[in-house]
């Protein structure tokens, strides 16, 4: 993650977006400092990919105030198509061609001319690690290196600013931390992200600024542990080996919750030394041992499930393709 305090990519005020009666972005206004990750979180139908779409210059918003890359949504939407490239929820590569015909064709779109858009191809196949597969179909491809072709196609026309909407959902453990090796590298090359998913570990480990998105209004804005802060305390959890130990324990400690088969129970508090070392002295003077403990403190799941409660069925129109997508940031 990098310093947010740079000036801003994105500028929003505002923004609103319905269809018909269905209010989809109620007013909302954020920041994307230069050179960072911003996160933004939310339930199906939140408006996540609404306002990628928008800011993208794929739907026009009903009103607000949008400034990207420098310039203003409105009045110079071919000056935001020059600074940004997208990465959508559906994939954009044609299987039937090769990874190196599909960098050239999109180079191509971006009127590179021949010799400029084979060197770039060259050169993101090698920095996406797909250089010993350029000459192959891509319905040979995993999953991960067809996701890491798509945001190499992204970066043909080496954008500034990059929306990447849930660019891991599907992949593996292994290929999604690949994937975040590679924004975090395109973020130390001073590019902007904005970024949105449903994998909160993700939000988590990559972003600089997260917000979270529910019923079309932002409802929190700030850096992950700003968040974390929202949601009261943490809780112990303590486990034992005998019945009747656990009961003693029961009666000693008055916990939050317990868990008669598996022997547990739940303590409010942050797990700090000091009341943890307590609770312990507490039990070893009366001579009651604990088998297990965890300590378990607020992440950004419990600030989501806090700030969003049930998640929603998805009220946004069906978006666009991803090849529409480039096809008319390209022109």
């Amino acid at each position: 993650m990098t310093n947010n305090h740079s000036p801003a990519a994105i500028r929003v005020h505002g923004l609103r977006k319905s269809y018909g009666s269905q209010v989809v972005l109620d007013g909302i206004d954020f920041e994307v400092a230069t050179g960072t990750v911003f996160s933004m979180l939310g339930p199906n139908g939140a408006g996540k990919t609404t306002t990628v779409q928008i800011l993208s210059t794929l739907i026009s918003a009903d009103g607000g105030q949008v400034q990207v890359g420098g310039h203003d949504l409105a009045l110079d939407p071919d000056g935001v198509r020059s600074a940004i490239g997208v990465t959508g929820q559906f994939s954009a590569v044609d299987k039937f061609l090769t990874g190196e015909e599909n960098l050239v064709l999109m180079a191509d779109l971006r009127h590179m001319g021949r010799s400029g858009g084979r060197r770039r191809a060259a050169e993101l196949l090698e920095q996406f690690d797909l250089a010993d597969a350029a000459g192959k179909p891509v319905s040979t491809y995993s999953g991960g290196m067809q996701r890491r072709l798509d945001l190499a196609m992204t970066l043909v026309g080496d954008p500034r600013i990059i929306f990447l909407d849930e660019p891991t959902a599907g992949l593996d453990p292994r290929s999604r931390r690949t994937m975040w090796q590679i924004v975090r590298g395109l973020v130390a090359s001073g590019v902007t992200v904005f970024l949105t998913t449903q994998y909160l570990e993700e939000a988590d480990q990559l972003s600089d600024r997260i917000a979270v998105l529910d019923h079309g209004k932002l409802v929190a804005q700030g850096t992950a542990a700003e968040l974390k802060r929202l949601v009261p305390g943490g809780h112990m959890s303590l486990q034992f080996g005998d019945a009747a130990v656990f009961e003693r324990a029961t009666r000693l400690l008055e916990p939050t919750a317990r868990d008669d088969e598996a022997l547990t129970l739940d303590l409010p508090g942050s797990g700090d030394v000091r009341s943890l070392k307590s609770m312990l002295d507490r039990l070893d003077g009366v001579g009651i041992e604990v088998d297990g403990l965890t300590i378990h403190t607020p992440d950004l799941d419990d600030v989501f499930l806090s700030l969003t409660g049930r998640p929603e069925a998805n009220l946004e129109p069906r978006p666009e393709t991803q090849s529409d997508t480039r096809e008319a940031i390209a022109r």
